[in-house]
């Protein structure tokens, strides 16, 4: 088993990795900026080491000084969790270079999924579904790339080959937008990624958003763990996440994930990762793979009572998986709501003191937070204070049981997201299920326009 890690990130996610660390006995350092001297995994780690000021850029995104803490440290291993540096193949690569253990997969693994031109191709080659696209780069060739559009058939969709997070993308309606969408994405690309390679997809009107969870030891063996459901999303950024995903048959569920398993014995992963797709008219389009641990990683372990967290600290200490597929058995429904320190209605960030805090509890229910009373909450990193998970029998019995808990919690101080979540839970078409990735947006808007006079 490893000795010591270095856990390169900060908040939630931090706070969970040191827990599943310290039930294996594993020691603990933590890094953390100027401003996060007082965060809860700070306190309980067997060490710490401030690694820069406030800024991402000059602490949790400086390669030399995460690796540092590591060599002051004597530790043995990095683990990187979400965001930040988590799915720099650079970074990976400076870790094992510098005799370290990269929490997560190879480096090239990493750059390969990080390059969607190159990540699509690859999925293509393993029989993973795929949206259909150009198939390769645009280039500079009008008449080339109007040819290709009207191929797929419009709506089509221009990427950015090294995007993500919803950023990067243009949608494009009529032929005669096609070259100002490609250079202006190519541009944004070049100003944002550091690189201006672009392709096209078909746009998916209604989509789903369901992803597959995966866990491979790079030893010849992997498995999935069902699907999430996605599709709560503001400005493609995810709100509310569930598992299993209403609709979805064992028999689509079972063909898809056996898919994703043959696809990371065929490029040797290694650690646990996510295939997002779209889903639309009963069929599955591969977007891009996630070389980390998901924000939303509870709703499955709450289904499979797998530690998803555990298993990246073991696969990385050299063990080969300790379960098949036939040992993972789904049970029950679980949901996230992920709770921002942000106005509910304009969504603007709500930094400050924390003067009151209760977490809700009862059967079922789960919270990852870093915050409590006296905490003062950061302007300068993501809005995310915690994530609030809650376990049913069924679907009707989770969307209950998130109810009562989101009533039941207390955030005094700052503003929350938490009165979004209720109007979520209470809305007829989230309980209905099923939704697309446009739902949300279409009932903010709505609520919008009747706050000001409108429809």
């Amino acid at each position: 088993m490893l000795d010591k890690v270095v856990i390169a990130n900060r908040g939630e996610i931090a706070l969970r990795i040191l827990r599943a660390c310290h039930a294996l006995g594993i020691r603990t350092v933590a890094v953390h900026s100027t401003v996060d001297r007082n965060l809860k995994h700070v306190a309980m780690a067997d060490e710490s080491v401030c690694i820069g000021p406030a800024p991402s850029a000059d602490s949790y995104l400086n390669m030399a000084s995460l690796i540092a803490a590591a060599e002051v440290t004597d530790a043995q291993a990095i683990h990187p969790g979400y965001g930040f540096l988590s799915e720099n193949a650079d970074f990976a690569e400076r870790v094992e270079q510098s005799g370290f253990i990269f929490i997560g997969p190879k480096p090239d693994t990493i750059r390969l999924m990080g390059d969607k031109v190159e990540a699509i191709r690859a999925m293509k080659e393993a029989g993973v579904p795929c949206v259909p696209g150009s198939g390769g780069p645009l280039d500079d060739d009008n008449a080339t790339n109007i040819g290709i559009a009207r191929e797929i058939g419009y709506p089509v969709i221009v990427k950015a080959a090294g995007g993500g997070g919803g950023r990067g993308m243009r949608v494009v309606h009529t032929e005669a937008h096609l070259a100002n969408a490609i250079a202006t994405t190519k541009q944004e690309a070049k100003a944002a990624f550091g690189n201006d390679m672009v392709y096209m997809e078909k746009f998916l009107e209604n989509p789903r958003h369901i992803e597959i969870q995966v866990l491979a030891d790079g030893q010849g063996n992997a498995i999935h763990l069902g699907e999430r459901d996605c599709s709560m999303q503001r400005r493609h950024q995810k709100v509310v996440e569930e598992a299993p995903a209403p609709g979805i048959t064992p028999e689509q569920r079972a063909a898809i994930g056996k898919v994703c398993v043959e696809a990371c014995i065929r490029i040797d992963y290694r650690g646990a990762g996510t295939f997002e797709f779209l889903y639309e008219d009963g069929r599955f389009y591969f977007i891009e793979m996630n070389t980390r641990i998901q924000v939303e990683h509870p709703v499955t372990e709450m289904i499979t009572g797998i530690d998803l967290v555990r298993e990246q600290l073991m696969i990385a200490a050299g063990h080969k998986l300790s379960f098949t597929q036939d040992d993972i058995v789904l049970q029950g429904h679980a949901i996230e709501c992920r709770i921002n320190a942000e106005d509910p209605d304009t969504f603007m960030p709500s930094p400050g003191l924390i003067q009151h805090f209760h977490a809700p509890g009862g059967p079922g229910v789960r919270v990852d937070s870093h915050i409590y009373e006296g905490y003062r909450v950061p302007a300068n990193y993501d809005s995310m204070i915690g994530k609030l998970i809650v376990h049913g029998a069924d679907r009707e019995q989770a969307i209950c049981r998130m109810r009562v808990a989101l009533s039941e919690m207390v955030v005094d101080g700052i503003r929350t997201n938490v009165a979004l979540q209720q109007r979520i839970l209470a809305d007829i078409g989230f309980q209905q299920g099923g939704q697309n990735i446009h739902y949300l947006e279409k009932r903010l808007a709505e609520r919008k326009d009747k706050a000001i006079g409108l429809g």
